[in-house]
């Protein structure tokens, strides 16, 4: 496992490491149930930088230390100093945005494993990801109707491409928690599994996609990305994408493996 020893984040509450084809991203403030500070947030596209520009990561996973959360929402006990005026809110809302857009346009397939809560900003940071693997005991919502606070459309937006408006109303107009059985039937999450095998499973999702073209891959991440953005949704990039692909060393490797009956070796160029 490398750690990664040579950057140097904001704070400590968030961790990241590289171990195989998986980067990981530790949300590491059990003592609040890992809610997301300012300086918390600022460490997303720092991290998200490096694993990028890394060919051996292959797939991010995040995910919160200790046993009792995920993420439990926003550090709230900053909105005081941060968000009390219009200036702090417009900032606070920059940081936030940047991260979350960092998140959803990340270049490696990204993976949320989830369990404990899963509350407010720890469902934002869900839904910017690709995929979001569950263990039975998460607990899921969003209490903004409890105090009083906004919600941008670009989070109603994530939710809503998810779940649709129906339960996006009822996730917002209740606040109730949900629980991880009901967050996948509504389509919140893509898997749900018992809590002792949520990071054996995860790491074996995980090495099934370090396994497959990252040119593809790419492809199409950008292309669904393009998809959702409806009639201003850039289709040709699409089809330069699927070009690529057909022009890549990863797809001589790929039929040739096919044909030689042998597991292919991709190297994403």
């Amino acid at each position: 496992m490398n750690e990664f020893s040579t950057i140097r984040l904001p704070t400590e509450k968030m961790l990241a490491r590289i171990e195989g084809p998986i980067g990981w991203i530790t949300f590491n403030n059990p003592s609040r149930r890992n809610a997301v500070s300012v300086e918390m947030w600022e460490a997303i596209p720092t991290i998200l930088d490096r694993f990028e520009s890394d060919p051996q990561v292959r797939v991010v996973v995040l995910h919160g230390a200790g046993e009792a959360a995920f993420i439990a929402g926003a550090d709230i006990s900053q909105f005081e100093q941060a968000r009390s005026s219009a200036d702090g809110n417009a900032h606070y809302d920059t940081i936030t945005e940047r991260a979350s857009r960092r998140l959803s346009e990340c270049s490696k397939p990204t993976i949320a494993m989830i369990h404990g809560w899963c509350i407010g900003g720890g469902v934002g940071i869900a839904v910017c990801c690709d995929l979001r693997i569950a263990a039975d005991n998460a607990k899921f919502g969003i209490p903004a109707v409890r105090l009083g606070v906004g919600y941008g459309h670009k989070g109603v937006r994530k939710l809503m491409e998810l779940v649709g408006p129906s339960f996006t109303k009822e996730i917002f107009f209740t606040a109730r928690h949900f629980s991880a059985d009901e967050a996948r039937e509504m389509g919140l999450v893509n898997r749900v599994l018992p809590a002792i095998e949520l990071e054996a499973y995860v790491r074996g999702y995980c090495a099934t996609i370090a396994d497959n073209a990252p040119i593809t891959i790419d492809a199409l991440k950008r292309t669904v990305g393009e998809l959702l953005k409806g009639p201003d949704g850039d289709l040709a990039l699409s089809d330069r994408l699927v070009r690529a692909c057909f022009e890549s060393q990863d797809y001589i490797e790929g039929r040739r493996a096919f044909m030689e009956k042998r597991r292919p070796v991709f190297r994403g160029m």
